[in-house]
């Protein structure tokens, strides 16, 4: 018998396949949702690239309810994401539309999802950034989607939203993961400050555990300094 049921939305990316591979050796039935499969979940849902953000959201919620066969779900992880620079000057709209489709549609979709099978004191996580609490002159249109993950977790944490009874919602805002692509493009960097990707993994599965919440609503700072990692509520 599982502990547990949860999704990854975003499973097959560095954090993604971390919290899979941790949530299996945790004894879960785990979901991945991706634009492409990962071979070490239960399920993996692949998401059309180029549908629509509404066709995207039902082909979704339709395989993911279609896996369950009833089953309920005790998180919802969505990990989904992506980085572009740029400012006003060049190619502003391509480069927020890009992060909309990358942060938005991915945390939307997770929460309708959440809405329809996550179980009552379920958990859903979403991922913001610390940078996003300011503004980003020089990467505007991920500002703007993580600004508006933001919003959504506030909102999602507030009566009516239509989430299950007690559930909490979360965003996590790191600085930098540890993930080989950041390793690769910034080699000379102090990995120190960077949190690893085995530690956001655990603090997901104390959660789905109901161990050490936080309130649900909270935008949660990933503070990584000499190697230790800090959670520092944003105001």
């Amino acid at each position: 018998m599982s502990a547990g049921c949860v999704v990854v939305y975003g499973g097959k990316g560095a954090l993604g396949s971390a919290c899979v591979e941790h949530f299996k050796a945790k004894n879960f039935w785990v979901g991945s949702i991706d634009l492409s499969e990962n071979e070490h979940a239960d399920v993996s849902v692949v998401v059309p690239r180029d549908a629509s953000w509404e066709d995207q959201e039902s082909s979704v919620i339709g395989k993911v309810a279609e896996s369950l066969a009833g089953n309920k779900l005790d998180a919802v992880i969505c990990v989904a994401g992506g980085w572009a620079g740029g400012n006003a000057k060049k190619d502003l709209a391509k480069n927020a539309d890009l992060m909309w489709r990358q942060s938005v549609w991915s945390s939307t979709i997770s929460a309708a999802l959440a809405a329809q099978h996550l179980k009552d004191g379920g958990l859903l996580a979403l991922t913001g950034a610390k940078p996003a609490l300011e503004g980003t002159p020089g990467m505007i249109g991920y500002g703007m989607a993580k600004a508006a993950v933001h919003q959504l977790t506030r909102s999602l944490a507030g009566e009516n939203s239509g989430l299950p009874q007690d559930a909490l919602v979360v965003s996590i805002l790191p600085v930098t993961l540890d993930t080989p692509m950041n390793r690769k493009w910034m080699p000379k960097a102090d990995f120190s400050s960077w949190t690893p990707l085995t530690e956001v993994a655990q603090l997901f599965n104390k959660w789905t555990r109901a161990e050490d919440r936080p309130k649900t609503g909270s935008l949660l700072q990933l503070i990584t300094k000499n190697g230790v990692t800090e959670l520092i509520a944003a105001e």
